[in-house]
């Protein structure tokens, strides 16, 4: 999270840190609880088009990514089925648990989208991205849990920086002012207020390989469309 600030512990308990274990090493993601046994991540975190994972720690209810918390591996981890490495479209994966995780205040699922705000495209919309990626362009991922306020876009906005890319089934922020999320942070949740709770529009997925810090904006995949893959696997 780029141009953010520290976040405490309970104040997102829906985030997951992921630590991905590839056959040359390691890498950092993040997740959204959806349930006692669920993970909703990016499908890039699991499968890059290169560098397939072997497992994967789960961290939840903890503010450290290297320790504490509650931590728990896994190597079940279902892709949506068009994901497409090279295009990055359908950027959006399951983590399946081994045993249903405790939850307590500082462990919680967070809600998905339902009834009208499966029409709503969030344009207008102030999101929390949250995450442990990077704090700058060049720096390291971030020990500690991070957050920061993004103006959602509309598409036609995002499109203009990612013409390729952009479809209906991408959700983008706004990179103004240096803010947004970075490498480490994919897979993690974008959220809004909606009927008095919160709720999960996005997840982490791409952002400008000019860097993070450019003013350029992210992009998510947008929960709504993905809402009947998602509701099946729960």
């Amino acid at each position: 999270i780029v141009g953010g600030s520290s976040a405490s512990l309970g104040q997102f308990p829906y985030q997951a840190g992921l630590l991905i274990n590839l056959p040359l090493g390691q890498s950092v993601c993040g997740g959204s609880l959806l349930n006692q046994r669920r993970v909703l991540t990016a499908a890039h975190c699991w499968f890059d088009g290169r560098n397939q994972a072997t497992s994967l720690t789960v961290i939840l209810g903890s503010i450290n990514l290297f320790f504490g918390g509650t931590r728990l591996n896994s190597n079940s981890v279902v892709m949506q089925g068009s994901w497409n490495p090279n295009l990055i479209r359908n950027d959006i994966a399951i983590i399946n648990l081994p045993s249903n995780v405790g939850t307590s205040g500082n462990i919680a699922p967070i809600a998905l989208p339902s009834g009208n705000e499966l029409n709503n495209q969030f344009a207008g919309f102030t999101a929390t991205a949250s995450g442990f990626g990077l704090t700058r362009d060049g720096g390291n991922v971030s020990p500690t849990l991070n957050h920061v306020n993004l103006p959602v876009i509309t598409n036609n906005v995002c499109w203009q920086s990612f013409p390729l890319y952009i479809q209906s089934t991408n959700i983008c922020t706004s990179g103004a002012n240096g803010r947004g999320t970075c490498q480490g942070d994919s897979g993690g949740p974008l959220v809004v207020t909606s009927n008095n709770r919160r709720i999960l529009i996005g997840v982490t997925s791409f952002g400008s390989d000019r860097g993070c810090q450019v003013g350029a904006p992210a992009a998510f995949a947008r929960v709504t469309s993905y809402i009947s893959w998602i509701n099946q696997r729960l």
